[in-house]
Formats: C-alpha cells, sequence, structure tokens
C-alpha cells in the first residue's frame, strides 16, 4: 500500500514507518513531544491567554488557551478545539499552530482545551473536560465577544474523537448550541474492523497496534465491553439533529474507513457534510508542510471552517 504514497511524503514516511513497531511508552512520548515542541513561537496578529474554567464536579478546573485575532470584530464565531494524541499525549500547545490557523481562517476566537489524558484519567474525563470548556464558553459568550449561535468544535484524531463525540452528548443533554464540526483524520470506532484497520498495520505515524493500545488506555482498565457513543461515536445509531461536519482522511492511515462511515451515516441521518480523502497521505502527514498536497489539506481546512463559520453572519 505505501507506493501509493505521495512522492513528497516518502522520505519521511518510510522513516516514520520503520519505527511504527517500537514499544508505546507513555511517559517517553509525552517527555519528546514537550521537548520538540518548547515554547511557540509568538504570532503578532493574535493573542493567545491562558484561563482555568469550572471542570465537571468533583475535577479540577481545566486548563485553555483563548486564542483570538487581534483585528476581529466582536461577536465572533468560536471553536472549541481538542487536540490529538491517541487520548494520551498532547496539549494545547502541541497543536496550537493548528487551533490559530483555525481562529485566523474564520476570525474567529480558538478555545484549545488542555483535557484529561488516558491511562491516568480514561474516559469519560476527556469528554467531560471538553463539555465543561463548551458550557463555560455559552455562560461568558458576552465576555469573550461571542456569537453564541455560531460555536463549532474541532479536532485532529483523538481530538476529533471527542469533539464529535461532544456534538453528540451536548445534543443529548440539551446543552450548548453547536454550528459545525471540523472533524480532520479522526479515531471514531473502538472496534477496529474496518478494511483499513486491517490493512495498515505497518503505515507511518499511526497504525493498528498503536490504535489497540490507545483505545485500551482510553476506555481503562474497567471496560466491560459496552463501550457508550460518546466515547467512540461510531456506535451511535442516531445521529439526527448533529451539526454539518467537514470530515477529511487520509488514504494510508487506518482510521481512513470510519471516518469514511461516519461520514455516511450522517449523510443518511440528514446531516450536511463535507468529506474529503487525501490521495497518497498518512495519519498526520502534514508535517511535512513543504510537499503541496499537505499545503492543500491545509488551506481546504482553513476554507472550510471560514465558509462554515463566517457565512453564517
Amino acid at each position: 500500500m505505501l507506493q501509493n504514497m505521495d512522492p513528497e511524503l516518502r522520505e519521511i514516511g518510510e522513516l516514520l514507518a520503520s519505527r511504527g513497531s517500537e514499544p508505546i511508552d507513555v511517559a517517553t512520548s509525552r517527555a519528546l513531544l514537550a521537548a520538540m515542541i518548547g515554547t511557540p513561537p509568538a504570532d503578532d496578529r493574535l493573542d493567545v491567554t491562558e484561563r482555568h474554567v469550572p471542570g465537571p464536579n468533583d475535577a479540577p478546573d481545566v486548563r485553555i488557551l483563548l486564542i483570538s485575532p487581534r483585528d476581529r470584530a466582536a461577536p465572533s464565531p468560536a471553536v472549541l478545539y481538542l487536540h490529538g494524541g491517541g487520548f494520551v499525549v498532547g496539549s494545547p500547545e502541541t497543536e496550537l499552530e493548528s487551533a490559530s490557523a483555525l481562529a485566523l481562517a474564520a476570525n474567529a476566537v480558538t478555545i484549545s482545551v488542555d483535557y484529561r489524558l488516558a491511562p491516568e484519567n480514561p474516559y469519560p474525563a476527556a469528554v467531560e473536560d471538553a463539555y465543561s470548556a463548551l458550557t463555560w464558553v455559552a455562560d461568558h459568550a458576552a465576555e469573550l465577544g461571542v456569537d453564541v449561535d455560531r460555536v463549532a468544535v474541532a479536532g485532529s484524531s483523538a481530538g476529533a474523537c471527542i469533539a464529535a463525540a461532544l456534538a453528540l452528548l451536548s445534543r443529548d443533554r440539551s446543552g450548548p448550541t453547536i454550528c459545525f464540526q471540523h472533524l480532520v483524520i479522526p479515531a471514531f470506532d473502538d472496534r477496529l474492523d474496518t478494511p483499513s484497520m486491517r490493512t495498515f498495520t505497518d503505515t507511518p505515524m499511526w497504525n493498528r497496534e498503536r490504535a489497540e493500545a490507545s483505545w485500551r488506555m482510553y476506555l481503562g482498565a474497567d471496560h466491560d465491553g459496552d463501550v457508550p457513543v460518546y466515547a467512540a461515536p461510531a456506535r451511535a445509531s442516531d445521529l439526527s439533529g448533529l451539526p454539518p461536519a467537514y470530515i477529511a482522511v487520509s488514504e494510508l492511515d487506518p482510521l481512513r474507513d470510519e471516518g469514511i462511515a461516519y461520514a455516511s451515516a450522517l449523510l443518511a441521518a440528514g446531516v450536511s457534510v463535507e468529506l474529503h480523502v487525501f490521495p497518497g497521505t498518512f495519519h498526520g502527514s502534514t508535517i511535512v508542510t513543504t510537499a503541496a498536497i499537505s499545503q492543500h489539506q491545509i488551506e481546504e481546512a482553513a476554507t472550510a471552517a471560514r465558509r462554515a463559520l463566517v457565512a453564517r453572519t
């Protein structure tokens, strides 16, 4: 399958694929990621501030980064952003560039959530942290200069799973209205039984072995097989009444088919969906920012957010 890889991605893709069988060590992965990120560079077009908002009952406050374009006109859209990292690594800082791109594309306040990570805090900690941040945004819309009718959720990989779960949860709790879901290379299905998941055992960045470990840690040691839809949105049988979605998947990604299946299920439920399968790409291949296909993905993600949020004035 890797022969289909985009030529501009092949060198780094093959290198990453060769490391795909290395054991997953959460502590080491977190330390390496933090060292790689360091202190993100400042962007003079944006104000970035840290806040702590009330968490779920009997849980700690939730740290967020508020990312706001300096020239935005209030009330503006808002995007609640959930970072990726297999449910076990990552922070708002690790995907500050992606969250900032959405803020600039839609002239929106982006709220990046530092949700609790597994395995120390398995499901439902991350989703409940995200819901607490969402309700805080809705309750403080006037203070934030946010249009409460233009609040979107967004995320990448595991973050896209949490974002989609948040849309389901807020619908079912009659919580804050979400106007749009921006879901990039999403993980939706703990059953790991799609053709792409069965086939892609040696792909770069993400493969079946890592997916198995990720879900095992996220669902927790007490997992009894009865997986809620708010943990794995692919298990939801009722997708009616959910907000429109943009879903982007990569051809050479084990998660490819569950993203396509979820898009199809949303469409069958009467939900508008924009779905793209990017040829020759692998999970997270936009790290090769110079590749033409990566630039296309990045530009299109920004366009989808802008069209969904700015056009709703």
